[in-house]
């Protein structure tokens, strides 16, 4: 309980300021509104000047004298069964599941501040552990003196475009199988900043695990994370841009020993790749990212390598990435923030409550996953995915998924068909 609430003490503090809350409403129509960050995954909020009477229509969206409050949450379903042949039987067990994946709710706002500071919350119900977790929990402050904001908190580290987005917001179920070895959320602070005459953007961080020491993500004691990336085509108007990135991470595990493992892009899936633990004194981690959109198509691919030290494995490199194209038939294209440099929601034009189509995009995407090297036989896993997501609305999607995988481990080579959906509501 005492680790409990030191993790959310100082988010408690924040959350006072909205204190007095009162809905917002349109009693000032010339009131001027802008869009800033809402934290750092790359979701925005509308929010007013702090000269000016907020204006929304929205019932989870409040108003205070000190701050404004917007309060979101998520549920995520999933199902999944397979087919195996007799080689991937031999060496992995699956069985078909319904779960729940997790339960989230989040609060988010902006204190009323000459300078830009906006805060959030959230906390986590997460079903494999049977756990409540604190998420993404901290306050960000703008330092226009250096073209960008300072987070102070739980946080996404910042490596990786997809990594850094909501998992809510992806365009698939999960994320890339070489991601999962980066830890998902880390305490410290991060700076990111963006010159939109140069169309440049960059973020940087150091972090501790002071309060997640505990927590099944926390595997590393201290990491560093840079990340820098160019626009060369970047139009608002157009719907079109071309996103370049790096990515660098430098880590210390917990201990001096690491255990890297990976589901196969499905959670309710046992791990299929696993190094098992072994000793480690540091870690370097290199990666690139190359998105491409226009209108309703995306394509893009990201890559990584992990570098160990560790002299009793001889140094082992482990390497991922993947390769994906996205395309939404309705209209709608998938929106990009220059806050963070990632993609954000997909909005349909005519949600299927009013009455239309809403918005359905289809997506192919190859990924792989390394882990044999300098004698550490944790496996090589890669799957083809095409899926189809159906957004029914701003707060409810539909996946329905195919796998197609095969697993390099124990000295076998096994074929797995994942047949996937998931139905997801969230208010962000």
């Amino acid at each position: 309980m005492s680790q409990y609430f030191r993790q959310f003490s100082a988010a408690a503090i924040v959350a006072v300021l909205s204190m007095s809350i009162t809905p917002l409403d349109s009693r000032s129509q010339d009131s001027t509104e802008v869009v800033v960050p809402d934290g750092t995954q790359g979701e925005t909020m509308t929010v007013g000047r702090s000269d000016s009477v907020l204006t929304s229509n929205n019932w989870y969206e409040f108003d205070s004298r000190y701050s404004s409050l917007r309060i979101g949450g998520g549920v995520l379903y999933d199902w999944v069964t397979y087919i195996q042949d007799e080689e991937s039987r031999k060496q992995i067990s699956v069985s078909p599941k319904i779960q729940l994946r997790d339960f989230r709710i989040f609060m988010s706002g902006k204190i009323k501040t000459k300078r830009f500071v906006t805060w959030k919350f959230g906390i986590m119900y997460d079903a494999s552990v049977s756990s409540w977790l604190a998420r993404e929990t901290g306050i960000m402050i703008g330092v226009p003196e250096v073209a960008g904001n300072v987070f102070i908190g739980r946080t996404k580290e910042g490596f990786s475009l997809n990594k850094v987005m909501t998992g809510y917001l992806g365009w698939t179920m999960e994320r890339q199988m070489a991601l999962d070895v980066i830890p998902i959320l880390a305490d410290g602070i991060k700076y990111m900043g963006f010159l939109p005459k140069q169309r440049i953007f960059w973020n940087a961080g150091a972090y501790v695990d002071w309060l997640t020491e505990k927590q099944s993500f926390a595997t590393y004691e201290k990491q560093f994370v840079l990340r820098f990336g160019v626009l060369p085509v970047f139009s608002e108007e157009n719907k079109s841009l071309i996103h370049v990135g790096v990515n660098y991470r430098y880590g210390i595990p917990d201990n001096k020993k690491i255990r890297v493992r990976s589901r196969p892009e499905s959670n309710p899936s046992p791990y299929f790749l696993d190094t098992d633990v072994f000793p480690a004194d540091h870690s370097n981690h290199l990666g690139w990212e190359v998105y491409f959109s226009s209108g309703g198509l995306m394509i893009g691919s990201e890559g990584y390598f992990t570098k160990f030290s560790s002299p009793e494995k001889n140094n082992p490199l482990f390497k991922g990435g993947d390769a994906v194209i996205s395309y939404i038939l309705t209209g709608e294209s998938r929106p990009y923030t220059t806050v963070s440099g990632v993609y954000s929601a997909v909005k349909a034009k005519n949600p299927v409550f009013s009455g239309g189509p809403g918005a359905i995009e289809f997506i192919l995407r190859y990924s792989i996953l390394n882990l044999n090297d300098a004698g550490i036989t944790g496996g090589q896993f890669w799957r083809i995915t095409p899926m189809i997501n159906w957004y029914m609305s701003d707060f409810l999607r539909l996946e329905l998924a195919y796998g197609y995988g095969v697993l390099d481990r124990f000295g076998l080579r096994g074929t797995t068909q994942f047949f996937q959906s998931r139905i997801q509501f969230a208010v962000l």
